[in-house]
């Protein structure tokens, strides 16, 4: 099931006894299981019947034990499993490769669950292999999410939606740095925006500034500064944020810099294959916001194909130097200062 479809049929009091939540994304994993764990019993309810359990700490024998027992004055009981993927040998394969075909507890109890007990398993960042014999059981009677990963260029979408839903607006350009500085973790994506929108009153559009202030990204010494130079081939301000890099290495190390520069120049790579160059389509085709739309016709001009090919190369030689390889003695900072020169000249 998707994550919105599960946390509807909860908010309507919808229950089923066995919640399987695994996959990459810990974002969902950790809303649905909260949602049960706050919501499905009252106070009074959860002292005798709501069980938090620790994968490093219990068995599948024990979580099997805990989900048969039943509620005491309540409708239901909730056995709630975290960091399930610590278990030791939780997910018993009994393939076809397999000698022993002995049933585990835990897939007999999945056969069969007790109708009174809501079962949580949070399987974080390992996705249910559904090949198994027990990944097609729980696939079959267990409520089953499969949370993975936002590919980078939904991100700023995801964080507007997720400030709308809290009646902020978001400028574009903020989307896309709050996007480059926190990543595709939306645990910390939804971290950093609570922080942010603390002391900014409801009904506001969030710009550059408020992300300034609140999140401590610089406004204009930023990656996305840094590409936006580049791209319009703007040799003092590329120098001045490198320089400014330069100065501090634990903000703005090599590794991210050069990885957010091979994005920016892939996303430019395609730019040049979409045929139909109108505004709207190569919003559409690349999956970007129109408002950027300008920056890439810019980018397009000003690296060519040829051109690209010659920075590909310099940000897999550079990549490998921030990683030690072939490298010696130069510092990030003036690794980063000859990749910028050889980029744009």
């Amino acid at each position: 099931m998707e994550f919105n479809e599960i946390i509807s049929d909860l908010k309507s009091k919808k229950y089923k006894p066995i919640y399987f939540l695994s996959g990459e994304e810990t974002y969902y994993i950790d809303v649905i299981s909260d949602y049960i764990e706050k919501n499905v019993l009252d106070e009074s309810e959860k002292e005798f019947n709501q069980t938090i359990l620790y994968g490093g700490e219990v068995t599948a024998n024990d979580i099997v034990g805990a989900a048969k027992r039943f509620p005491m004055m309540s409708e239901y009981q909730v056995v709630i499993v975290k960091e399930a993927q610590s278990i030791k040998n939780f997910l018993k394969d009994d393939d076809d490769k397999k000698k022993d075909k002995t049933k585990s507890a835990f897939e007999l109890y999945v056969e069969n669950p007790l109708q009174s007990t809501i079962l949580v398993i949070c399987y974080r960042e390992k996705k249910l292999d559904q090949r198994t014999s027990i990944g097609k059981l729980i696939a079959k009677k267990a409520v089953l999410l499969d949370s993975k990963r936002l590919y980078d260029n939904k991100i700023p979408d995801w964080i507007k939606g997720y400030l709308a839903e809290k009646k902020y607006t978001l400028n574009p350009k903020a989307a896309v740095l709050l996007a480059e500085y926190l990543g595709n973790s939306l645990s910390k994506i939804t971290n950093e925006l609570d922080k942010l929108i603390i002391n900014i009153p409801a009904n506001t559009e969030i710009t550059p500034e408020h992300v300034q202030q609140n999140i401590g990204i610089s406004k204009d010494y930023n990656v996305f500064e840094l590409q936006n130079a580049i791209t319009k081939k703007d040799v003092m301000k590329a120098n001045r944020i490198i320089n400014y890099f330069a100065a501090n290495p634990k903000d703005n190390p090599l590794v991210m810099v050069v990885a957010l520069l091979f994005s920016h120049f892939t996303k430019i790579m395609l730019y040049h294959s979409v045929q139909n160059k109108t505004r709207a389509n190569v919003a559409s085709e690349m999956g970007v916001n129109p408002f950027f739309v300008g920056d890439y016709e810019i980018a397009g001009k000003n690296y060519p194909l040829g051109k690209l090919k010659n920075i590909f190369s310099y940000l897999r030689e550079y990549d490998l130097k921030s990683k030690g390889v072939e490298n010696t003695s130069a510092s990030d900072g003036e690794l980063m200062k000859e990749l910028v020169f050889k980029i744009m000249h």
